[in-house]
Order: C-alpha cells, then structure tokens, then sequence
C-alpha cells in the first residue's frame, strides 16, 4: 500500500479539544478515520514547531487519503496537509523512464 505523511494543525477549538481528551483519544481518532477508508496507522507523534502532529499512513490510493482529509479538515478543529511518500524502489524505477522536458529560458 502506499504510505503518507500527514501534517496535522490544530485550531484553538482543536487543541481546547485535545487539552480536555488527552493525547491518547487523538490518536485513536485518527486510527479510526484512516481504517474506515481501508488505511492503517503506521506512526503517530505529537511535535512543536510546524505542525502540532505528524502521522505516517498506508492507504490504498490517494482517494482514499483525500476522503479522510476532507472529513478530517470539515471539523473546523483540524487543518492536514499530506505528502505522499515513495520508497526507494519507486525513485529507481522513477529513475529508468525517459522525460522529455525543456528548462524555462532554454
């Protein structure tokens, strides 16, 4: 499956929310909304600086993913941004395709 990078920003309302249910509660949420689109939880870790959440998910298509961002960002108490990640195997078969591409000014 592929796997995700989810960074997680709480509003005022979220971290009011998350003060009042624990750390613990959050990630429980989350492992439910990502397994409801067929995805699993593979790490999930509370940060300062950027963003208040990092979670790496498995997920079977990038559908998926953005359905539970749509649910997750329509709470108002939570803004996610996700990346998508790519093992080293995808960046060598990356590697190998031929690209046909002209730099800007050239």
């Amino acid at each position: 499956m592929p796997k995700y990078l989810i960074e997680v920003r709480y509003t005022v309302e979220g971290v009011q929310g998350l003060l009042a249910e624990g750390g613990t509660k959050r990630k429980e949420a989350a492992t439910k909304a990502i397994k409801s689109v067929g995805g699993k939880v593979e790490s999930f870790y509370f940060a300062f600086g950027g963003a208040d959440a990092y979670v790496v998910v498995d997920a079977p298509d990038n559908v998926s993913v953005a359905s539970a961002a749509l649910a997750i960002n329509s709470s108002g108490k939570v803004t996610t941004s996700t990346t998508v990640l790519l093992t080293p195997a995808e960046i060598d078969e990356a590697a190998k395709k031929t690209v046909t591409y002209r730099a800007p000014g050239q």
